[in-house]
């Protein structure tokens, strides 16, 4: 190792990888846990040291110059660099303590990984489960989390991946709701209803459309991207909603709508970077989920009752 190599800064490294990847030094501070004019003097050394400006100023954005621009390639394999290095170490892990972070659906985190959490914390006291509830995608190679609970197969060859099962969705209001519009014995039934829309799109209406529901976005009366306030507001009879059937199900008060007409089947996958599968205590978590996400029927049910019971 040459003086160069040796007294190489990696924080000054870090926040002008931080600043090229969240545009500004406010948005880089706030990722880096670190105050705006702390990442300004580390990007400001590492200009400094290298000899050449890495951004300018254009009105009240960065932007690179072409030597940042360079720059930036090296350092992003870097970081990639930096994070195998993390996985790998804690691939290496055998204690059955500590920290094991999981990433889903809201209404998985809400409704399914209680029971799990409730089994781990009585089988391995040691273990932290950290849940990360969203909608979007997690990225694992960047240990965002540990293991994600996902719908699609994954793609990336760093990723190892078990698909547990299939799950199904369907339409549910409450019984309120059915007794004032219902009832509903056909697909026809369903013109004209007050319905709930997920997100921005009108994704849920172009699915129903494509089975031939009698159905158009002018019947969305209210939409969140939120899954967990979708299903409350289904709860309160705003409208029909989407649902995973077992959670629907078991949710006192709702009422399931067509389920011969409308079943959409999805995947369950468990994914993991690779290097975490000799993890004992990341295994642990994977085969308990594993276990848990496989059930169907009358199990899944109650372990959804279950957890329905404690949030209530």
């Amino acid at each position: 190792m040459n003086g160069a190599e040796s007294d190489f800064d990696w924080n000054q490294v870090r926040a002008f990888l931080a600043t090229v990847e969240e545009g500004s030094l406010s948005a880089a501070a706030r990722v880096l846990k670190l105050t705006q004019p702390t990442v300004g003097r580390q990007v400001s050394a590492l200009e400094e040291r290298l000899g050449v400006p890495l951004f300018e100023r254009v009105g009240k954005s960065l932007e690179l110059t072409p030597s940042g621009q360079e720059l930036a390639e090296h350092v992003r394999e870097m970081g990639a660099a930096a994070a195998r290095l993390s996985l790998a170490a804690s691939g290496q892990v055998q204690s059955v303590e500590g920290i094991v972070k999981i990433t889903a659906t809201e209404m998985a985190s809400a409704f399914v990984l209680p029971a799990v959490v409730k089994e781990l914390r009585e089988s391995h006291p040691g273990l932290v489960l950290e849940i990360i509830a969203t909608n979007s995608l997690s990225d694992l190679r960047r240990r965002e989390a540990d293991i994600a609970v996902r719908n699609t197969e994954p793609k990336d060859l760093d990723l190892i991946g078990k698909r547990v099962r299939s799950d199904h969705g369907g339409l549910f209001a409450s019984e309120t709701f059915v007794a004032e519009h219902g009832p509903f014995r056909t697909m026809a039934d369903l013109r004209d209803v007050p319905m709930i829309g997920i997100g921005d799109d009108d994704g849920v209406i172009d699915a129903l459309q494509g089975i031939g529901a009698p159905v158009s976005v002018s019947q969305v009366v209210v939409r969140s991207r939120s899954h967990l306030v979708h299903h409350e507001l289904t709860c309160r009879g705003l409208g029909i909603g989407v649902n995973n059937v077992t959670i629907g199900e078991s949710t006192p008060g709702l009422v399931r709508i067509l389920p011969d007409d409308v079943d959409f089947e999805y995947p369950i996958w468990l994914v993991a970077p690779r290097e975490l599968k000799t993890s004992r205590r990341v295994r642990i978590v994977f085969d308990t989920l594993a276990r848990h996400l496989g059930k169907t029927g009358d199990e899944a049910r109650a372990a959804s009752l279950w957890t329905a019971s404690a949030i209530a």
